[in-house]
């Protein structure tokens, strides 16, 4: 059992670290359109993130799969940069239907990119042949998953504080956070080392 707790606590702190913001960045650009009425949706997003960093962890264990660390890392801003854009355009517009399936596409493509950013410390922390790999990696993701359900949920508590008292509409909370998302990761893009090379 304290097995257990070691890997989905490293699942927790691996998603909720200001020094890694770039998870939080993605998940307040994910929810910030959404409210509580909207729990299933996000839910779903939350679980494709999820899956998607299992599988490419699964796939770098099973060595699959190999990835240069710096294009990983450009390509996580530039997913957070598709749903704040995407948030920019489709804020205040009913009909989003179409357009979710991009949404969900992304949240799984930063899933799997981010599995793949940090797949060479988790393998590095696991020992042992590919199948007691398993566990530990199942553990993990339930980590992840109860941090990112964690994050949303704060993140609709303060939309809701804003939309309510303050009188903001769900529209200008959108534009604001996804402007406020876009501000911060922009630096992030152009100064990633891979324009230095």
């Amino acid at each position: 059992m304290s097995e257990f707790w070691i890997y989905f606590q490293l699942g927790l702190k691996h998603i909720i670290n200001v020094f890694s913001y770039d998870h939080i960045l993605f998940l307040i650009a994910l929810s910030v359109p959404f409210s509580f009425k909207d729990w299933k949706r996000i839910l779903l997003l939350v679980t494709l993130f999820t899956v998607g960093h299992s599988m490419s962890l699964l796939l770098v264990i099973f060595g699959i799969v190999a990835i240069k660390v710096s294009v990983v890392e450009m390509l996580i801003p530039i997913t957070i940069l598709i749903v704040a854009l995407f948030n920019l355009f489709t804020a205040g517009k009913t009909n989003k239907k179409e357009s979710i399936n991009l949404i969900f596409f992304v949240t799984l493509f930063f899933g799997i990119i981010h599995g793949l950013g940090f797949s060479t410390y988790f393998k590095s922390i696991i020992a042992g042949n590919t199948t007691s790999k398993l566990l530990p990696l199942s553990e993990f993701a339930l980590g992840i998953e109860a941090a990112q359900i964690i994050v949303v949920f704060v993140v609709l508590i303060l939309s809701y504080i804003v939309q309510t008292f303050f009188r903001f509409s769900k529209r200008d909370w959108t534009l604001v956070m996804s402007a406020f998302i876009i501000g911060v990761v922009l630096p992030m893009i152009i100064g990633n080392e891979i324009w230095i090379k």
